[in-house]
Protein backbone atom coordinates (compact mmCIF):
# COMPACT_ATOMS: atom_id res chain seq x y z
CA UNK A 1 0.00 0.00 0.00
CA UNK A 2 1.35 3.77 -0.76
CA UNK A 3 0.70 6.89 0.90
CA UNK A 4 1.33 10.51 -0.24
CA UNK A 5 1.54 11.90 2.97
CA UNK A 6 3.63 14.43 4.94
CA UNK A 7 2.59 13.30 8.49
CA UNK A 8 3.20 8.91 8.48
CA UNK A 9 -0.03 7.05 8.78
CA UNK A 10 0.02 5.51 12.72
CA UNK A 11 -3.21 3.40 12.75
CA UNK A 12 -3.75 3.64 16.21
CA UNK A 13 -3.87 7.45 17.60
CA UNK A 14 -1.38 7.33 20.75
CA UNK A 15 -0.90 9.49 23.52
CA UNK A 16 1.74 11.57 21.68
CA UNK A 17 -0.71 12.49 18.95
CA UNK A 18 -3.44 14.17 21.79
CA UNK A 19 -0.72 17.12 22.85
CA UNK A 20 -3.21 19.90 21.57
CA UNK A 21 -0.33 22.82 21.60
CA UNK A 22 0.55 20.97 18.19
CA UNK A 23 -2.18 23.04 16.73
CA UNK A 24 -1.14 25.94 17.68
CA UNK A 25 -0.11 27.75 14.54
CA UNK A 26 3.75 28.19 13.78
CA UNK A 27 3.23 31.62 12.36
CA UNK A 28 0.57 33.79 11.22
CA UNK A 29 0.75 33.56 7.37
CA UNK A 30 -0.85 30.13 5.61
CA UNK A 31 1.35 28.19 3.53
CA UNK A 32 -0.96 25.31 1.79
CA UNK A 33 1.12 22.08 1.21
CA UNK A 34 2.29 21.16 -1.80
CA UNK A 35 1.80 17.72 -3.68
CA UNK A 36 5.11 15.64 -3.20
CA UNK A 37 6.79 13.68 -5.97
CA UNK A 38 6.58 10.35 -6.76
CA UNK A 39 10.13 9.86 -4.71
CA UNK A 40 8.45 10.75 -1.79
CA UNK A 41 5.80 8.04 -1.96
CA UNK A 42 6.07 5.71 1.34
CA UNK A 43 5.23 2.40 0.91
CA UNK A 44 4.21 0.72 4.27
CA UNK A 45 1.09 -1.79 5.75
CA UNK A 46 -1.39 -2.38 8.16
CA UNK A 47 0.66 -3.91 11.25
CA UNK A 48 -0.67 -7.00 13.45
CA UNK A 49 -0.27 -7.10 16.71
CA UNK A 50 2.54 -9.17 16.76
CA UNK A 51 4.67 -7.45 13.82
CA UNK A 52 7.42 -5.43 15.10
CA UNK A 53 5.82 -1.95 14.76
CA UNK A 54 2.61 -3.04 16.89
CA UNK A 55 5.45 -4.46 19.98
CA UNK A 56 7.08 -0.91 19.78
CA UNK A 57 3.83 1.08 20.00
CA UNK A 58 2.88 -1.14 23.05
CA UNK A 59 6.12 -0.79 24.55
CA UNK A 60 6.17 3.35 24.06
CA UNK A 61 2.33 3.63 24.73
CA UNK A 62 2.82 1.28 27.84
CA UNK A 63 5.46 3.08 29.49
CA UNK A 64 4.03 6.30 28.48
CA UNK A 65 7.36 7.11 26.77
CA UNK A 66 7.33 10.28 23.77
CA UNK A 67 9.99 9.05 20.96
CA UNK A 68 10.46 12.05 17.88
CA UNK A 69 9.16 9.61 15.66
CA UNK A 70 5.75 10.49 16.42
CA UNK A 71 6.38 14.22 18.02
CA UNK A 72 8.01 15.43 14.68
CA UNK A 73 5.68 13.40 12.52
CA UNK A 74 8.92 11.75 10.88
CA UNK A 75 7.44 10.12 7.57
CA UNK A 76 10.17 6.81 8.70
CA UNK A 77 8.02 5.86 11.28
CA UNK A 78 6.72 2.71 10.22
CA UNK A 79 9.39 1.54 8.73
CA UNK A 80 11.82 2.53 11.51
CA UNK A 81 9.31 0.46 14.15
CA UNK A 82 8.90 -2.12 11.69
CA UNK A 83 13.02 -2.79 12.07
CA UNK A 84 12.37 -2.95 16.10
CA UNK A 85 13.86 1.13 16.65
CA UNK A 86 12.85 3.96 17.77
CA UNK A 87 14.24 7.70 18.73
CA UNK A 88 13.56 8.17 22.21
CA UNK A 89 12.80 11.88 22.87
CA UNK A 90 12.74 13.10 26.94
CA UNK A 91 11.74 16.05 29.16
CA UNK A 92 8.46 15.98 27.30
CA UNK A 93 6.76 16.59 24.30
CA UNK A 94 6.49 20.56 24.42
CA UNK A 95 9.34 22.43 23.36
CA UNK A 96 10.45 26.16 24.56
CA UNK A 97 11.65 27.40 20.57
CA UNK A 98 9.56 27.38 17.39
CA UNK A 99 11.29 26.88 14.93
CA UNK A 100 9.42 26.97 11.60
CA UNK A 101 10.28 23.87 10.19
CA UNK A 102 9.60 21.54 12.94
CA UNK A 103 6.19 19.82 14.17
CA UNK A 104 6.93 19.49 17.68
CA UNK A 105 4.58 20.88 20.22
CA UNK A 106 6.38 24.41 21.59
CA UNK A 107 4.94 25.93 24.77
CA UNK A 108 5.23 26.22 28.05
CA UNK A 109 6.80 22.60 29.28
CA UNK A 110 5.69 20.37 31.95
CA UNK A 111 8.12 19.44 35.02
CA UNK A 112 10.66 16.90 34.39
CA UNK A 113 9.60 13.11 34.31
CA UNK A 114 12.14 11.70 36.98
CA UNK A 115 11.54 8.27 36.56
CA UNK A 116 11.98 8.74 32.85
CA UNK A 117 15.18 7.63 32.52
CA UNK A 118 14.88 4.65 34.13
CA UNK A 119 11.51 3.79 31.75
CA UNK A 120 13.43 4.70 28.57
CA UNK A 121 16.52 1.92 29.86
CA UNK A 122 14.03 -0.26 30.55
CA UNK A 123 12.45 -0.07 27.12
CA UNK A 124 15.49 -0.20 25.39
CA UNK A 125 16.13 -3.34 27.63
CA UNK A 126 12.92 -5.48 26.84
CA UNK A 127 13.36 -4.51 23.01
CA UNK A 128 16.84 -5.93 23.08
CA UNK A 129 18.19 -2.73 21.14
CA UNK A 130 22.12 -2.60 20.32
CA UNK A 131 22.07 0.81 19.29
CA UNK A 132 19.52 3.59 20.96
CA UNK A 133 19.24 6.91 19.73
CA UNK A 134 18.08 9.47 22.82
CA UNK A 135 17.25 13.38 21.27
CA UNK A 136 15.06 15.96 23.59
CA UNK A 137 12.87 18.92 23.49
CA UNK A 138 14.56 22.40 23.58
CA UNK A 139 14.74 22.82 27.80
CA UNK A 140 15.57 26.63 27.82
CA UNK A 141 13.96 26.56 31.15
CA UNK A 142 16.15 24.53 32.46
CA UNK A 143 19.56 26.18 34.01
CA UNK A 144 21.59 22.82 32.64
CA UNK A 145 19.21 22.62 29.19
CA UNK A 146 18.13 19.37 30.43
CA UNK A 147 21.96 18.10 30.49
CA UNK A 148 21.41 16.24 33.18
CA UNK A 149 18.29 14.14 32.71
CA UNK A 150 20.66 13.01 29.25
CA UNK A 151 23.46 11.90 31.37
CA UNK A 152 21.05 10.18 33.68
CA UNK A 153 19.25 8.22 30.86
CA UNK A 154 22.56 7.44 29.10
CA UNK A 155 24.15 5.75 32.55
CA UNK A 156 20.63 4.29 33.25
CA UNK A 157 20.93 1.91 29.76
CA UNK A 158 24.39 1.70 30.31
CA UNK A 159 23.28 -0.39 33.50
CA UNK A 160 20.38 -2.45 32.19
CA UNK A 161 21.99 -2.62 28.63
CA UNK A 162 25.91 -2.65 28.69
CA UNK A 163 26.60 -3.79 24.75
CA UNK A 164 23.59 -1.03 23.67
CA UNK A 165 25.77 1.78 21.86
CA UNK A 166 24.58 4.93 22.72
CA UNK A 167 23.78 8.01 19.94
CA UNK A 168 22.70 11.50 21.96
CA UNK A 169 21.16 14.17 19.50
CA UNK A 170 21.34 17.56 21.34
CA UNK A 171 20.09 20.59 21.92
CA UNK A 172 22.86 23.58 21.65
CA UNK A 173 22.48 24.03 25.65
CA UNK A 174 22.90 28.08 24.50
CA UNK A 175 26.44 26.50 24.36
CA UNK A 176 27.51 25.77 27.78
CA UNK A 177 29.98 24.64 28.91
CA UNK A 178 28.91 23.65 32.68
CA UNK A 179 25.93 21.41 30.45
CA UNK A 180 28.36 19.56 27.59
CA UNK A 181 30.59 18.57 30.34
CA UNK A 182 28.00 16.99 32.16
CA UNK A 183 26.77 14.87 29.14
CA UNK A 184 30.35 14.03 28.20
CA UNK A 185 30.69 12.83 31.84
CA UNK A 186 28.20 10.09 30.60
CA UNK A 187 30.03 8.96 28.08
CA UNK A 188 28.07 8.56 24.84
CA UNK A 189 29.04 6.82 21.94
CA UNK A 190 28.04 9.34 19.51
CA UNK A 191 26.99 13.00 20.15
CA UNK A 192 25.21 14.78 17.41
CA UNK A 193 24.17 17.92 17.40
CA UNK A 194 21.76 19.24 13.83
CA UNK A 195 22.86 22.57 12.35
CA UNK A 196 19.76 21.90 10.30
CA UNK A 197 19.64 24.65 7.71
CA UNK A 198 22.81 27.18 6.31
CA UNK A 199 23.73 30.12 7.87
CA UNK A 200 21.87 32.90 5.68
CA UNK A 201 18.15 31.07 6.48
CA UNK A 202 19.16 30.61 10.59
CA UNK A 203 17.39 33.94 11.22
CA UNK A 204 14.01 33.03 9.81
CA UNK A 205 13.47 29.05 9.41
CA UNK A 206 15.34 29.01 13.27
CA UNK A 207 14.98 32.14 15.10
CA UNK A 208 16.14 30.83 18.14
CA UNK A 209 18.97 29.69 17.58
CA UNK A 210 22.43 30.67 15.99
CA UNK A 211 24.40 29.35 13.09
CA UNK A 212 27.93 29.67 14.77
CA UNK A 213 26.64 28.85 17.93
CA UNK A 214 25.59 25.77 16.26
CA UNK A 215 29.29 25.36 15.18
CA UNK A 216 30.91 26.14 18.19
CA UNK A 217 28.89 23.46 20.48
CA UNK A 218 30.26 20.94 17.59
CA UNK A 219 33.91 22.09 17.50
CA UNK A 220 33.74 21.88 21.40
CA UNK A 221 32.01 18.01 21.24
CA UNK A 222 34.99 17.18 18.63
CA UNK A 223 37.87 18.69 20.73
CA UNK A 224 36.57 16.40 23.53
CA UNK A 225 37.32 13.16 21.67
CA UNK A 226 33.75 12.37 20.98
CA UNK A 227 32.49 11.27 17.26
CA UNK A 228 30.82 14.49 16.11
CA UNK A 229 27.36 14.02 13.89
CA UNK A 230 25.11 16.55 12.25
CA UNK A 231 22.23 17.01 10.08
CA UNK A 232 21.39 19.48 7.23
CA UNK A 233 17.44 19.39 5.84
CA UNK A 234 17.45 20.52 2.33
CA UNK A 235 14.40 22.58 0.21
CA UNK A 236 14.08 25.28 2.06
CA UNK A 237 15.46 27.66 -0.51
CA UNK A 238 19.03 26.95 0.29
CA UNK A 239 21.54 27.72 -2.93
CA UNK A 240 24.24 25.24 -4.13
CA UNK A 241 27.07 27.93 -2.61
CA UNK A 242 25.34 28.18 0.69
CA UNK A 243 25.54 23.89 0.77
CA UNK A 244 28.59 23.73 0.42
CA UNK A 245 29.83 26.25 2.59
CA UNK A 246 27.96 24.85 5.12
CA UNK A 247 29.84 21.07 4.61
CA UNK A 248 32.82 23.22 4.51
CA UNK A 249 31.99 24.97 7.99
CA UNK A 250 30.55 21.30 9.47
CA UNK A 251 33.70 19.32 8.33
CA UNK A 252 36.32 22.49 9.71
CA UNK A 253 34.79 22.26 13.11
CA UNK A 254 35.09 18.79 13.70
CA UNK A 255 32.10 16.76 12.30
CA UNK A 256 32.80 13.46 10.32
CA UNK A 257 29.38 11.83 10.47
CA UNK A 258 26.70 13.94 8.11
CA UNK A 259 22.90 13.25 7.46
CA UNK A 260 21.20 15.34 4.56
CA UNK A 261 17.52 15.36 3.73
CA UNK A 262 14.58 16.51 2.22
CA UNK A 263 12.30 18.95 4.28
CA UNK A 264 8.38 18.28 4.48
CA UNK A 265 6.12 20.89 5.64
CA UNK A 266 4.24 19.27 8.80
CA UNK A 267 1.41 21.27 8.21
CA UNK A 268 -0.20 25.15 6.55
CA UNK A 269 1.04 27.38 9.20
CA UNK A 270 4.71 25.86 9.29
CA UNK A 271 7.62 27.07 6.43
CA UNK A 272 6.73 26.50 2.90
CA UNK A 273 8.86 24.10 0.98
CA UNK A 274 10.87 25.78 -1.24
CA UNK A 275 12.03 22.82 -3.30
CA UNK A 276 11.73 18.82 -3.40
CA UNK A 277 15.39 17.88 -4.16
CA UNK A 278 15.47 15.47 -6.43
CA UNK A 279 17.22 11.62 -5.26
CA UNK A 280 20.46 12.68 -7.85
CA UNK A 281 21.53 15.80 -5.98
CA UNK A 282 21.05 13.94 -3.39
CA UNK A 283 23.88 11.70 -4.89
CA UNK A 284 25.57 14.81 -5.92
CA UNK A 285 25.81 16.30 -2.06
CA UNK A 286 26.71 12.90 -0.82
CA UNK A 287 29.78 12.52 -3.10
CA UNK A 288 30.65 15.73 -2.62
CA UNK A 289 30.54 15.27 0.99
CA UNK A 290 32.98 12.63 0.96
CA UNK A 291 35.00 14.69 -1.22
CA UNK A 292 35.70 17.11 1.91
CA UNK A 293 36.58 14.38 4.07
CA UNK A 294 33.53 13.04 5.76
CA UNK A 295 33.70 9.60 7.17
CA UNK A 296 30.14 8.87 7.52
CA UNK A 297 27.33 10.16 5.03
CA UNK A 298 23.49 9.45 4.94
CA UNK A 299 21.97 11.38 1.79
CA UNK A 300 18.47 10.77 0.33
CA UNK A 301 14.62 12.22 0.23
CA UNK A 302 14.00 10.30 3.32
CA UNK A 303 16.82 10.17 5.27
CA UNK A 304 16.48 11.75 9.14
CA UNK A 305 19.30 12.12 11.20
CA UNK A 306 18.30 8.66 13.29
CA UNK A 307 17.26 6.96 9.83
CA UNK A 308 19.22 3.42 10.42
CA UNK A 309 21.74 4.74 12.85
CA UNK A 310 22.63 2.00 13.45
CA UNK A 311 23.84 1.15 10.40
CA UNK A 312 26.47 3.92 9.78
CA UNK A 313 28.93 3.55 11.27
CA UNK A 314 31.09 0.90 12.33
CA UNK A 315 31.73 0.76 16.08
CA UNK A 316 34.62 -1.74 16.09
CA UNK A 317 37.21 0.83 13.98
CA UNK A 318 36.21 3.94 16.16
CA UNK A 319 37.95 4.89 19.11
CA UNK A 320 34.69 5.58 21.13
CA UNK A 321 34.63 6.49 25.04
CA UNK A 322 35.21 3.85 27.21
CA UNK A 323 32.37 2.90 29.29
Amino acid sequence: MFFHFTKGPHFKKSKEGMNPLKKKPRSKQTNPTKALPDWMKVRVSFPKDSDPLSVVRAEVETRELHTVCESASCPNLNHCWNRKTATYMLAGDICTRRCQYCDVAFGKPKSLDQSEPEKVARSVEALGLKHVVLTAVNRDDLKDGGANHFAETIQKIKTYSPHCTVEVLIPDFKAKEESLQILYAAKPHIINHNIETVERLFPTITPQKNYRRSLEVLAHIAKHGFVTKSGLILGLGESELDIKTCLEDLFAHGVRMLTIGQYLQPGPTHYPVQSFVAPEVFDFWKERAYQIGFKTVASGPLVRSSYHADEYFDFKTENLPTV
